[in-house]
């Protein structure tokens, strides 16, 4: 099965969850910038979660795709509007697409980013454990960078999910060239998508190095999201923060969403391209739960952080853990059993 790219869009990529264990030798995770939604792309698809999908970026027209023979897709992420054959198609739910039909991706609602995952996952040739594109050093996906018009992509092999979700499909195919199942993901359930919404954090390593009213600023003022952002990480404007006196750092690991302090006091959030190290004082980190919110918001959004406590970021992680491994566990009853 091949995927003939018509129109490339802005910016689509393949990633999966990311290039991990290599971070002491300079290389960075990458992967996708909300894996959530491409963890429950490639589940809707019959996938393992960490399969390769494509990263649609909709800040601007998406991509059109020709499939050349029937397949399983499955749409998470953004909301916004997709075709098949020129016909609305539904998102965050299983989609069979007949042999010969177009994909495109149209306008954008709310949210940035869309995973289309593809049963059998996109194949293409792991670089070190991963498949993720890593566009500034030209490594993994499609050749090493975003894709382009004419490009061609594979699928690989089926799972047994897979298969007995298109089987259950075949005979519910309409006249636009397209099959889906009579329900759906709440994507509100997974990815509340807010204007403005609050973002939750912890405190940061160098905290208690910034100002009192710096701090107060952090959690009182909202910050904006600015054009000098991309996968590597969110320049955030607003009020500077400052520290209480000149503080001289070792460089020193970071996450995806630590946020760092530059010397001209405006925040940048961490993100799936990040460098291995930062030198820059880390005033908070934005807890796992709260990183997909982070990752669909557009330029010129605003951000509001609230602090919670350790104890509480845990809870929240494993409560959406919980929620994905129970979406899991529904699928394998609709369709194993």
């Amino acid at each position: 099965m091949s995927i003939e790219v018509l129109k490339p869009g802005l910016m689509t990529t393949v990633q999966d969850l990311g290039r991990t264990g290599f971070q002491k030798y300079g290389i960075l995770v990458s992967g996708a910038m909300d894996a959530d939604s491409l963890r429950l792309a490639n589940m809707l698809a019959g996938n393992k979660q960490n399969e390769a999908a494509l990263e649609v970026t909709l800040m601007g027209p998406g991509p059109s795709l020709r499939f050349q023979k029937t397949a399983l897709i499955a749409v998470a992420g953004a909301d916004f509007s997709l075709t098949v054959n020129d016909e609305e198609a539904p998102l965050w739910r299983p989609v069979l697409v007949e042999e010969g039909s177009i994909i495109t991706f149209g306008m954008c609602r709310r949210g940035s980013r869309a995973y289309m995952a593809v049963a059998g996952g996109i194949d293409v040739p792991p670089v070190m454990n991963s498949k993720s594109t890593y566009v500034r050093a030209g490594i993994g996906g499609c050749k090493g960078r975003q894709l382009q018009k004419g490009d061609s992509l594979t699928a690989g092999e089926l799972t047994a999910l897979s298969e007995n979700i298109i089987e259950k499909l075949r005979a519910q195919m309409n006249p636009h060239g397209f099959a889906t199942p009579n329900w759906a993901v709440d994507r509100q359930y997974f990815l509340p998508l807010k204007k403005n919404q609050a973002i939750r954090v912890i405190k940061g390593e160098q905290f208690s190095r910034f100002t009192q009213s710096s701090q107060e600023t952090f959690f009182g003022e909202p910050f904006r999201v600015t054009a000098k952002s991309d996968r590597m990480g969110y320049r955030l404007q607003g009020e500077a923060l400052q520290l209480e006196s000149p503080l001289e750092m070792i460089s020193e690991a970071v996450s995806f969403g630590t946020i760092q302090v530059p010397p001209d006091g405006n925040p940048i959030v961490l993100l799936a391209d990040r460098q291995t190290a930062g030198g820059y004082p880390r005033i908070a980190h934005i807890i796992s739960a709260d990183l997909s919110a982070v990752t669909q918001m557009m330029p010129g959004e605003q951000v509001q952080f609230q602090l919670i406590g350790l104890h509480e970021a845990e809870r929240l992680y494993i409560e959406r853990e919980t929620k994905i491994s129970e979406l899991a566990a529904r699928l394998k009853l609709e369709y194993m059993l």
